[in-house]
């Protein structure tokens, strides 16, 4: 099988993945709110929604445009990287429960995880993120993508960090009260 091939295929099992993540999202999203949970931050969502949007639609519109030419064993090795990191989304997805999804929804007396991935790093899943958005396009040849995205990522990490920790301490005061 050609590595452009697998790229393809790659691409294609993770456009599935990501409708099937905010397939299981919008579910627990709702358990959440059927909890009394809130949702910090909502105003920034659309965006980040739009950046992953773009970025998937980049990666393979940069290779359309300007091809591979980026040695094999980089592109085996991003192959290798994006795979674990798809089997790492799923053990944190599967580790926090009806309490993963894409928005910040706190839900009052859930507490925070420490099990799983979390017994290791505070957020996993941007790890995961930052990593794929910087692998996925490389699978490609699409180092321009990587960059770019990379960058936006970083800053939309950035807002999404200090919109949970704000979230965080407004469940910790609540409890204090």
């Amino acid at each position: 099988m050609s590595l452009e091939l697998v790229a393809f295929v790659l691409f294609g099992i993770t456009v599935a993945e990501r409708i099937l993540e905010l397939k299981v999202s919008h579910r627990n999203a709702a358990w959440s709110f059927e909890r009394g949970g809130v949702e910090y931050g909502a105003a920034h969502y659309k965006w980040m929604v739009a950046m992953h949007t773009g970025f998937l639609v980049a990666m393979v519109a940069e290779y359309l445009m300007y091809g591979s030419s980026l040695p094999s064993v980089v592109l085996v090795s991003a192959i290798v990287v994006a795979g674990a990191c798809q089997l790492m989304r799923w053990w944190i997805i599967n580790t926090l429960g009806s309490q993963w999804n894409t928005r910040v929804i706190v839900v009052p007396g859930a507490g925070r995880v420490s099990k799983g991935p979390y017994r290791f790093l505070k957020h996993p899943n941007y790890v995961v993120v930052a990593t794929e958005m910087f692998t996925l396009p490389l699978i490609f040849g699409s180092w321009r993508t990587a960059i770019i995205f990379s960058a936006l990522n970083a800053w939309m990490m950035w807002v999404r960090l200090r919109v949970e920790n704000r979230a965080i301490q407004q469940l910790v005061l609540t409890k204090a009260s």
